[in-house]
């Protein structure tokens, strides 16, 4: 069932991509802090992290608030669409303060693509009780992108620079968004509109007749 269901097969390769492209992207900006301030880097790290989860929580609310009447498909794609943006944004200044408030955009793209994707899995298995399944599909498809982000990351640093590194996240992640964009269809179920019922015209007999008291 999980292997015919094409929309869900679609979801698992963007979201391999898009953890492929996103998962190297703390690190290195550590590393980058690390070699600028040293004895800093630990709580310049910690503040990259707790910036991104300051920004999660509010996202992830205005999400759910909103998936039903915006559907999947747009909320996911401001996700997706925020990550090369913001691998690209890496490249631009080495400072620590820019570094950090880059950092702010991995809330907006990790808040979404979390709350988002539990319900793109109930959509497509809806009724068919496999959804704890097709979920640790979906899961499985992070962790191989995620797991081989690192060893891809390190070579592209080790031979290009960090910007290579930065750069191609940003265009794994832009092919991530665009076959989101193109071939995901939504998944959010059709909201059927409440029928108008126009008030029917009593009959003669439903009339109180003239003179009579009720």
């Amino acid at each position: 069932m999980l292997l015919t269901c094409r929309p869900l097969l679609l979801y698992a390769g963007c979201t391999m991509l898009f953890h492929f492209a996103n998962a190297p992207l703390l690190p290195l900006v550590g590393q980058k802090l690390a070699f600028a301030h040293k004895e800093w880097a630990t709580a310049m790290m910690s503040a990259c992290i707790i910036a991104a989860q300051m920004i999660m929580l509010p996202i992830a609310l205005f999400v759910g608030w909103n998936a039903d009447r915006w559907g999947r498909k747009p909320i996911l794609l401001i996700g997706f669409g925020i990550l090369p943006i913001r691998a690209a944004l890496y490249t631009l200044s080495n400072a620590s303060a820019w570094l950090i408030g880059v950092q702010l955009l991995d809330g907006i793209g990790a808040g979404i693509w979390g709350t988002i994707t539990p319900l793109v899995v109930a959509d497509r298995m809806r009724g068919t009780g496999r959804y704890n399944v097709a979920q640790g599909g979906v899961a499985t498809a992070q962790g191989i992108g995620a797991s081989l982000s690192g060893l891809a990351a390190g070579v592209i640093v080790d031979h290009f620079g960090y910007s290579a590194a930065f750069l191609t996240s940003a265009a794994v992640a832009a092919i991530a968004f665009a076959a989101l964009f193109v071939a995901m269809p939504e998944t959010a179920p059709a909201r059927d509109k409440p029928a108008v019922e126009e008030p029917a015209l009593a009959s003669a007999s439903d009339r109180p007749a003239r003179g009579k008291v009720e």
